[in-house]
């Protein structure tokens, strides 16, 4: 019995040390334990380069007159898209409304409210408004068809200007007179059609008629807002209060007039008006 139970402490022993063996070769071949972190010892490679597209632009004599042409038109074409800002302030509705703006902020003796960004954005989205049908024509008679590659570009041109000249020329009331400074000026004979009158020549006599029709309107503008003023530095003097600026006291009547008699939409309603 005794050999019996030496025997088989014996055995447990052996095998005790058989599996710590066996799990130690197995730590040694892995080199970590399973609940190690991985590694690696190999170099990153680094992320490839953002592809950027190579442009070329190549300068070399012309081979032939329609080269030089187009390379004349490609220029023009450069300076026209530099000017357009200045093209669309000067021949579109943009000018009058932006200057009747101005009007009636200073009328209102406001210095910081409404920003200048946000009168001038007002304008913008007005002369979208006014000017909706004559760019529908330019889109339809002269971009559409150069895309389409029906028309050339200069056709894309002389289509795109008859709208706007007809536009121009109905806002000058049937008063042609700065038309006829202009060809005076200039030692044109005096016009019979729309179509004897240079474009060159309508521009400007088209700014000064918008510029004048602004003014008229600032002048109307600033008539009643100029009576409470009266009114209100007479009240002050006739309390002695001298040294009190009669802005601060005429302001708030003056917007309190102006929102009971909605004033931007009549302002808005009439602007409009002016222009159909």
């Amino acid at each position: 019995m005794f050999y019996i139970d030496s025997r088989h402490s014996r055995f447990r022993v052996f095998f005790f040390f058989f599996l710590f063996g066996t799990l130690t070769l197995n730590a040694q071949d892995s080199g970590f334990p399973d609940t190690a972190v991985s590694a690696t010892t190999a170099i990153p490679v680094p992320p490839q380069n953002p592809v950027i597209p190579f442009i070329d632009l190549t300068v070399r004599n012309p081979e032939s007159g329609k080269e030089v042409a187009f390379s004349l038109q490609l220029l023009l074409l450069i300076t026209v898209l530099s000017l357009a800002p200045s093209i669309i302030i000067l021949t579109t509705s943009f000018l009058r409304i932006s200057i009747v703006l101005d009007f009636i902020k200073r009328a209102l003796s406001l210095q910081q409210v409404p920003p200048t960004q946000v009168l001038m954005g007002i304008s913008l989205f007005l002369t979208i408004f006014i000017m909706w049908s004559t760019f529908t024509d330019i889109y339809q008679n002269s971009v559409k068809p150069l895309s389409d590659g029906e028309i050339s570009v200069e056709q894309a041109f002389r289509s795109a200007e008859t709208p706007l000249r007809m536009f121009m020329y109905r806002q000058m009331g049937g008063r042609p007179e700065n038309i006829r400074l202009f060809m005076a000026m200039r030692g044109l004979e005096k016009p019979n059609t729309l179509a004897d009158v240079p474009t060159y020549i309508l521009i400007p006599a088209f700014i000064l008629n918008e510029l004048t029709v602004a003014f008229k309107i600032g002048i109307l503008l600033y008539i009643p807002f100029i009576v409470i003023d009266m009114v209100v530095a007479s009240a002050l003097m006739s309390m002695g209060m001298i040294m009190l600026p009669p802005v601060m006291i005429s302001m708030p009547f003056k917007l309190v007039l102006f929102v009971l008699i909605d004033g931007w939409g009549l302002l808005t309603d009439q602007l409009i008006k002016s222009f159909m």
